[in-house]
């Protein structure tokens, strides 16, 4: 197996908290005991296998500084939450000393006081950041008092992620169809046709109960977008460029995997059943993972089917496009304990036996790739090579996305560049009465454009 040469942008899932509000203060579970022992609270998101290593992580890191620490305070919530729930804590001024930010939030987050910088304290502990192979992620939480890129730390990434594609290798060898080829991914018009396939009414009902594919909407759309050489701004983010030809057909194209072709579940049937939770019952060959959901699909209480990594499919420019994103570990300026928060963070970022842990090195359990560079070069690699690690043996498709080649590439969404999402959630808000054929797509990009284009100027009113 080789590893594509990456430099990560990130994590699959980007906070959505920019909300800016007036106030902040320490976290009244951020204190220190009468014997000088240190109280930190933490706030993440984190699904079910993510959360059961993080709290053994946590717990790990306490026993292991038990003479400079009492307790660590750890909620874990889901990505939904996470951005009303903070909010709430910044209103309350009632920030922990630990939480996630996205590259989105670092200026705004900085400017109103909320973060601390870490570059004095990983100076002053000696820790380098040069071995991480999520460069590009780092210098997104750099800021310089004007633009973020360059200047201290304000956090650590928590992994180099990416939202790849999935099949259910079970039902291709049911079915008698060869494996996606991880090298040269699927042309929309094959992709179509190998879905047909696959979608089929296997208990005699009548009602069609297996599907080809599973699409949800807020996830998986840019992808096709994107491959068809369109997006959702302009370069400079300032302009809503969905009413361009490449984007409509693309739209286009994803909704007929729906009405026309009906390779997918239809709007009332995800209703009933969401697709991911069909993906977990077997009942769609294709379906979306992100680095973060390959121990929920290696356990098979889980998702109880044999399963590797494939590229989406193409369109017009012949390149498979996923996105990338980042969160970063930061520490509440009013923290009280500023020095061994930040130590902890490392210890999620930066640190070899950490990464370890996250990785599945030593666990066999893994929730992202290796920050670091020589870890995922080395011991991750040939964990998965020798069977101690499970992981699919098409690993190679998240480094193509990664890091690039003449047939993957991976961005960042567009939200990550502007003020907030808001401008975003518009554009999804109706699109289920396109995927129901309520309305055409040209229709309704005539509707939503202006909405979004009006929200997006007054986001870049606001932040300026």
């Amino acid at each position: 197996m080789r590893l594509k040469k990456a430099v990560a942008m990130g994590l699959g899932l980007t906070v959505a908290a920019t909300t800016v509000l007036a106030g902040c203060g320490s976290s009244k579970d951020s204190s220190t005991t009468a014997d000088g022992k240190a109280n930190l609270s933490v706030f993440i998101f984190a699904n079910d296998h993510e959360s059961e290593i993080y709290n053994k992580m946590f717990e790990e890191y306490k026993e292991a500084h038990s003479d400079t620490i009492n307790d660590i305070d750890v909620q874990i919530t889901t990505q939904d939450e996470y951005s009303t729930t903070l909010t709430g804590m910044m209103t309350a001024g009632d920030l922990p000393d630990i939480f996630y930010v996205g590259p989105e939030s670092v200026k705004e987050f900085v400017d109103n006081g909320y973060i601390e910088n870490l570059q004095p304290y990983l100076d002053k502990a000696g820790i380098t950041t040069e071995g991480l192979s999520a460069q590009e992620a780092l210098n997104s939480y750099r800021y310089d008092g004007s633009q973020t890129g360059s200047g201290d730390i304000y956090a650590l990434p928590k992994d180099a992620s990416v939202f790849a594609y999935a099949y259910n290798k079970d039902m291709f060898d049911e079915a008698g169809i060869p494996y996606p080829d991880p090298e040269n991914p699927y042309t929309y018009d094959e992709f179509v046709e190998v879905c047909k396939q696959f979608t089929k009414d296997t208990d005699g009902d009548g009602e069609i109960d297996q599907w080809g594919c599973g699409t949800a909407d807020t996830f998986m759309m840019y992808q096709y977008i994107w491959s068809n050489g369109a997006s959702f701004l302009s370069d400079d983010h300032k302009t809503v460029t969905i009413d361009t030809p490449e984007f409509k057909e693309a739209v286009q194209k994803y909704v007929d995997l729906t009405l026309t072709h009906k390779v997918t579940p239809t709007v009332e049937q995800d209703t009933s059943l969401g697709v991911y939770q069909r993906w977990l019952a077997g009942q769609e060959a294709f379906y979306a993972c992100g680095t973060w959901d390959v121990a929920a699909f290696e356990d098979k209480e889980t998702f109880p089917f044999n399963w590797d990594l494939c590229g989406y499919p193409t369109l017009s420019t012949g390149v498979s496009q996923t996105w990338l994103g980042t969160v970063g570990f930061c520490v509440s300026a009013n923290s009280e304990n500023k020095e061994i928060a930040t130590d902890l963070v490392s210890y999620l970022s930066t640190d070899e036996e950490g990464q370890k842990e996250l990785s599945g090195i030593t666990t066999g359990e893994s929730i992202q790739l290796p920050n670091i560079t020589s870890l995922t070069e080395g011991e991750f690699l040939s964990s998965i090579e020798s069977g101690d690690l499970a992981f699919p043996s098409n690993v190679d498709v998240f480094f193509n996305y990664l890091g690039g080649t003449d047939k993957y590439a991976g961005k960042f969404m567009e939200t990550t560049y502007t003020p907030n999402s808001e401008w975003m959630d518009l554009f999804f808000e109706g699109f289920a009465n396109v995927k129901n054929g309520s309305t055409t797509v040209d229709d309704y990009i005539a509707q939503v454009q202006p909405q979004m284009q009006a929200a997006l100027d007054s986001a870049w009113a606001d932040a300026e």
